[in-house]
């Protein structure tokens, strides 16, 4: 921990991914009010910064990973002859260490040698202390705290009010919604067609409930969405690929439960407030799951762990994927009909 008396502008760097730019919201919400007037800068990836426009406080500077070249030089603009008092490099990438380097600070603030990789050492002159078996978020707030901050767990972000309209026209107010978000960014983290049908069609059969169905406009994922529709046999709302980020954002604050794989959505069901069920196989849900409803996650990442890795979770590297086929096939519709039940049961 250091004094934070001469901290009156920092540089935030975390491009993504939709789920930890997530996380950073708290993390920007805590040094706001620890910091009375302090500058707040986060250089942030195009997608993220879709949903996290307009943050109060906080100035972006938006930087496109494929298209590297005039992103720097944006950045670079951006930036111009002003030196941070802080930066937090927030991300271990390689990408992401060589372009804070263009981002002139005073201090440059990183994580611990056991969890530097790809030259973070040369982006930083200050590191964060190690923590063991953490939660994403946990490691966000370490920055926080050697600052000499206290974490504040605030994840409000404002709606606009023809967002929570288009959201509000979503919703079927005569019963149950449950939203579901059945793609991740690693297809290998998604729960099958079949199972997802099941599942809502054992919803649909138990609760008469409203089945929103969402995903990215990636014609991958429309593909996959309109397959799970295809093989229920009860109604189902699909907008997949036309909602926003912050549409979305907007929804899951009106919805009764989310239903998600280790993916955004399910961040930000939790930062909404809203329970969600992770679907989690393929990661540890005690280091990327749901931060607010851990209670409800499935959790079968231990059982992946032996099966596909040979080993008990206790002896697997924190933070290893079981990404195999098959991995999430280990989730029953039965013990997910179960979570359901725990959050709408009468």
């Amino acid at each position: 921990m250091t004094t934070n008396q001469a901290v009156k502008s920092i540089c935030i760097f975390r491009l993504s991914a939709i789920g930890d730019a997530t996380h950073v919201i708290p993390v920007v919400k805590s040094l706001q009010a620890c910091l009375p007037g302090v500058q707040i800068t986060w250089v942030i990836g195009r997608l993220e910064h879709k949903l996290l426009a307009g943050l109060p406080g906080v100035t972006f500077i938006v930087f496109d990973k494929n298209q590297m070249w005039s992103s720097l030089k944006s950045l670079r603009q951006a930036v111009g002859g002003e030196k941070f008092d802080v930066l937090l490099q927030m991300q271990l990438s390689f990408r992401a260490n060589w372009v804070s380097r263009f981002i002139p600070a005073k201090r440059r603030i990183g994580y611990d040698k056991a969890r530097s990789k790809e030259l973070h050492g040369l982006a930083v002159n200050e590191r964060i202390a190690p923590l063991p078996r953490y939660h994403v978020l946990d490691g966000f707030m370490q920055f926080v705290r050697y600052l000499g901050c206290q974490p504040l767990m605030d994840w409000s972000m404002p709606t606009s009010d023809s967002d929570l309209a288009w959201a509000q026209r979503q919703i079927n107010s005569d019963c149950k919604n449950i939203v579901i978000s059945p793609c991740s960014s690693h297809v290998l983290r998604n729960w099958s067609v079949q199972r997802y049908a099941d599942l809502i069609d054992a919803c649909y059969q138990k609760y008469s409930a409203h089945i929103i169905l969402t995903g990215s406009p990636a014609a991958k994922e429309k593909a996959f969405v309109a397959d799970i529709q295809s093989q229920c046999q009860s109604p189902v709302h699909n907008i997949a690929g036309e909602d926003s980020l912050k549409q979305l954002w907007a929804l899951m604050t009106l919805a009764d439960l989310v239903i998600s794989p280790d993916s955004g959505p399910l961040h930000i069901a939790g930062a909404v407030g809203t329970p969600v069920i992770g679907l989690m196989a393929a990661s540890n849900p005690l280091r990327s799951g749901s931060y607010q409803f851990p209670e409800l996650s499935v959790n079968k990442y231990p059982e992946a762990c032996q099966r596909f890795l040979n080993k008990p979770v206790e002896q697997v590297k924190w933070g290893a994927k079981t990404e195999f086929p098959g991995a999430m096939d280990l989730i029953t519709v039965t013990e997910v009909m179960s979570q359901v039940d725990r959050v709408l049961g009468n």
